[in-house]
């Protein structure tokens, strides 16, 4: 079957599945929910299209792990301030009401120079041209599990006819110097999506994104290991020497 590939790479990226309030979690891989919720955006499909957020949800995922980046914590505070002239602001809560005069203080986990290769595998193909189409020109912008982590780089790739993990494989993978290349000796990790319950289960595959009602359900995911030679490598491109005017 088909497959839309897609390349996450920037300085943060942020894949929480565990938890909503004061400490957020980010998995060492993009979740499906964020990658679903980046194609949603690409579209400009609303949070209320459950419809198409299904058809979405339905594409199985595979992630290529390029650069596992590390975990760094940001600590923050909202609400409880106070400015001079102004009365003392509190928190607005979903009803609508504050908490008044309290300070919300969390711990935000992101993923620092991390980059992912995706591929979401369908029988449609003229769907997966369509979704890539709209990663070339989104409607929304296209960020990395937090609207202030933007991608650094294109994230459309394309649209490849090879299986699921052969397109995966396919894509050369990305060098910074002429020395930099993949760990000969592990390889790159490759989460697949699996319907087997005896892996690892995930709790990240979408079926609302309603502000007041979001909901998710399970799905299985298996890590499997490229060796460094099955990857094909993308040269360093040439530096353009600086034009100079002739004396």
């Amino acid at each position: 079957m088909p497959v839309l590939l897609l390349r996450l790479a920037g300085p943060m990226q942020s894949w929480g599945t565990q938890s909503r309030f004061t400490d957020r979690d980010t998995g060492r891989e993009p979740s499906k929910s964020g990658v679903v919720g980046l194609l949603a955006a690409a579209l400009g499909v609303p949070r209320t299209d459950e419809g198409t957020i299904a058809r979405l949800a339905a594409l199985r995922m595979g992630v290529r792990v390029d650069r596992e980046g590390q975990v760094r914590t940001d600590f923050h505070t909202a609400g409880g301030g106070r400015v001079p002239g102004l009365k003392r602001y509190g928190v607005a809560k979903a009803d609508g009401s504050s908490l008044k005069d309290n300070t919300v203080v969390s711990y935000r986990h992101y993923l620092c120079d991390a980059e992912f290769l995706v591929g979401m595998e369908g029988n449609d193909r003229a769907w997966l041209d369509q979704l890539d189409a709209a990663l070339a020109n989104p409607v929304w912008p296209l960020y990395l599990g937090r609207k202030s982590f933007p991608p650094s780089l294109p994230v459309r790739v394309g649209v490849s006819d090879l299986s699921l993990l052969d397109a995966l494989r396919s894509v050369p993978w990305r060098s910074r110097h002429d020395d930099d290349k993949p760990d000969p000796q592990r390889g790159l990790r490759v989460v697949i999506e699996t319907t087997d319950p005896t892996f690892e289960a995930r709790y990240d595959q979408p079926v609302s994104f309603h502000i007041l009602d979001r909901s998710y359900r399970l799905r299985y995911v298996r890590t499997e290991w490229f060796r460094a030679d099955e990857v094909p490598i993308e040269p360093v491109p040439k530096k353009v020497k600086p034009c100079t005017s002739p004396d």
